[in-house]
């Protein structure tokens, strides 16, 4: 009898896994060999810093465009003056460094950028003086953070506030704060969370700002409500401005939230999305809106580069 030997199965391609890069110590290394010390101080009491920086990708035109880096960065620096942090490396190095970690990973997609500022000492006493302070930084590649239409709840935990941990940085152990309202809104039924300051007026979401729009002009919590100075947030006053849309920065009550024609959040993450609900009352139609509408194409368009009145605001990828 002859015997038939069975065909191989195919090999199935591995799809790229991402991310395969970090700056780490001052050098470019595989993701996983960037590790840091139980010891250290930022897991020990969360001091340091962060940043949220997009790069969004245009098909068309075969390129990967950062979004506001030198804002970003120069945010992500301020915060680390709040915990006395100084680095080896200016604005212009952590961009290229960012640039450089988005052309190894080479992606033809969306993604995100998180550069970290971190208390690297290795010792038990939590302070800011005689202490080490390195930069990290990694990439992935991001979607939605979350939907484009969401339902929120007011949350029972308030908002940071500045004489406490410094609201307007991103300091990373405040995110506490956020994690609390965000799952106690996810354990209650609902996707986000707005959360109020000590003088119980609307600050922000879990982490992304607000507006409200009532009588066609839209409305935003200053920053010295206890809201993180967001570089979004300023996109959508300047793209509403341009819109001929009057803005408004004044505080926001609680109550307010019901009875506006939209609500809208917006931020590196969520990216301009309409809440259609709020503790369980229909915001408006119950939908995206106009004023939403236009502002949210209007955003999708600069940061892809297909409005070309805000290219200084875009440093491409590859060349």
């Amino acid at each position: 009898m002859v015997q038939t030997m069975q065909a191989p199965s195919p090999v199935r391609l591995q799809e790229k896994q991402y991310p395969q890069w970090a700056f780490f110590q001052g050098q470019f290394v595989p993701i996983a060999d960037a590790k840091i010390s139980i010891m250290t101080q930022v897991i020990n009491y969360g001091i340091g810093a962060f940043g949220g920086v997009r790069a969004y990708w245009n098909a068309d035109k075969q390129q990967l465009y950062v979004f506001r880096i030198a804002d970003h960065m120069r945010r992500f620096l301020n915060s680390g003056k709040f915990l006395c942090a100084t680095l080896p490396y200016t604005a212009d190095d952590l961009q290229r460094f960012i640039v450089e970690l988005l052309r190894r990973e080479g992606y033809r997609e969306d993604a995100y950028i998180r550069p970290l500022l971190y208390n690297a000492t290795e010792d038990i006493t939590p302070r800011l003086y005689d202490v080490k302070f390195d930069f990290a930084c990694f990439t992935k590649p991001l979607g939605n953070y979350i939907a484009l239409q969401v339902r929120a709840c007011t949350s029972s935990w308030w908002r940071v506030e500045d004489n406490i941990i410094p609201a307007r940085g991103k300091i990373t152990g405040a995110y506490i704060n956020s994690a609390l309202a965000k799952s106690e809104a996810h354990w209650n039924g609902y996707d986000e969370a707005i959360v109020l300051n000590q003088d119980g007026h609307v600050a922000e979401g879990s982490a992304m700002n607000l507006f409200i729009v009532r009588d066609g002009a839209v409305i935003t919590a200053p920053v010295s409500d206890n809201i993180l100075e967001g570089i979004t947030r300023r996109t959508v006053l300047q793209l509403a401005r341009e819109a001929g849309i009057e803005t408004i920065e004044r505080s926001i009550d609680r109550t307010e939230l019901y009875i506006a024609d939209e609500v809208l959040f917006c931020g590196t993450g969520a990216q301009v999305a309409a809440v259609i609900e709020i503790d369980h009352r229909k915001i408006g139609e119950g939908r995206l809106g106009a004023v939403g509408k236009k502002l949210q194409d209007a955003y999708f368009d600069v940061v892809r580069g297909k409005d070309t009145r805000h290219a200084d605001w875009l440093t491409p990828v590859y060349a």
